[in-house]
């Protein structure tokens, strides 16, 4: 089996590429940015791919889009400090296989790489439980907003500019301006100010 680590922490790779080894035959490839992740997947087609969510630049719901819009069948396990319904329900429907928090015990890891490598999905028990309750009460503020605008809300709740993260995800100033706009209509609010408390707020890890 060959697996893609991709966060930007190298500690976090060599813990991950030291666990796997314990547990599985295993090749491991290490990235820490998008671009020399998507690189490597082209390069060497790992069997699945373990993803962090904060990268530097273009984050993980980033790296995401770009790499199954190109490899819809890539198989791609979200692994997190941030354990928000919000983000595992939009990495699932954008196509991940998988979400496991930083937070979960191992074997829900190791549990969530069986199963992903057979074909199926996995999602932490506690994050399941989670996520079920929100839909069962429908208490997510953020339920409406979609993957460009959960990744740009990430990038406002981490104190970076309109330019910055049009430059980090290599969109024009305007359209995040715009998408800016489009979620303060969905969410209700008028100021930029606004949105950045509603990230530091919901969406902390």
């Amino acid at each position: 089996m060959k697996v893609l680590i991709v966060d930007d922490h190298g500690v976090v790779r060599d813990g991950l590429s030291r666990l796997l080894s314990t547990h599985f035959t295993v090749e491991t490839f290490e990235a820490s940015n998008v671009d020399a992740a998507l690189e490597i997947y082209h390069s060497v087609h790992p069997t699945l791919v373990i993803l962090d969510l904060n990268l530097d630049g273009p984050g993980g719901l980033e790296l995401l889009r770009r790499l199954l819009g190109k490899e819809p069948s890539a198989k791609v396990i979200v692994f997190s400090m941030h354990h928000e319904p919000l983000y595992a329900l939009r990495a699932l429907r954008a196509g991940a296989s998988g979400y496991v928090g930083k937070s979960a015990p191992v074997e829900e890891l190791l549990a969530a790489i069986r199963a992903v490598e057979s074909g199926g999905q996995y999602v932490d028990r506690e994050l399941a439980a989670r996520i079920a309750l929100s839909h069962a009460t429908n208490d997510d503020p953020l339920q409406s907003l979609t993957l460009r605008e959960v990744e740009i809300l990430r990038l406002l709740g981490q104190g970076k500019s309109l330019t910055a993260i049009s430059e980090g995800l290599g969109i024009a100033y305007k359209t995040v301006a715009n998408i800016c706009t489009h979620m303060k209509v969905k969410l209700g609010v008028d100021r930029t100010a606004d949105l950045i408390r509603l990230a530091v707020e919901t969406l902390r890890p």
